[in-house]
């Protein structure tokens, strides 16, 4: 079973890559417009993995020329968010519940974050109107370690009628 979102992807999936991450990118900006004020880009998104980026650039830096803990925040959201929204039921609303994040090190460069969603949360989204459930997401910077670490605990609803 797959949702609206999920059948917009994997349409726009069958694109060139430019194209493709220009326009899944552009959906969820569109959608989500406070991810969209920070520059994220979309890399990669399937049913199961996403891949966003955010680059040091000068809007989301803080005094010191990092990528600003709460752009970091912004990017661990976006990423576990939309692959998350990929397996919601059309008839339930996706909620973040509880976000996490323990700073360990001050970020270097780029940041890249990657969430994933197993075969057992996906069943179990598509099953129940209800429930909460921990995304996994790494963010690592341009040296290649984890500077922070992140969980992000996600909760459905059924929609309103």
């Amino acid at each position: 079973m797959t949702n609206k979102l999920a059948r917009l992807i994997n349409r726009l999936n069958k694109l060139p890559f430019s194209l493709r991450r220009f326009l899944v990118t552009k959906a969820f900006c569109s959608k989500v417009k406070y991810a969209g004020t920070t520059g994220i880009v979309i890399e990669k998104l399937t049913v199961n993995e996403a891949i966003l980026l955010l680059k040091n650039r000068k809007k989301v830096q803080n005094h010191i020329g990092g990528v600003h803990a709460i752009a970091a925040a912004v990017l661990a959201e976006s990423a576990t968010g939309v692959v998350f929204g990929m397996n919601v039921r059309d008839d339930c609303l996706p909620l973040l519940k509880t976000m996490t994040i323990n700073y360990k090190r001050r970020m270097q460069g780029d940041l890249t974050a990657i969430a994933h969603i197993t075969g057992e949360q996906q069943q179990q989204l598509s099953s129940s109107l209800k429930g909460e459930m921990l995304i996994k997401v790494e963010i690592h910077d341009e040296s290649g370690e984890q500077p922070l670490e992140c969980h992000m605990e996600w909760a459905w609803i059924e929609k309103r009628r």
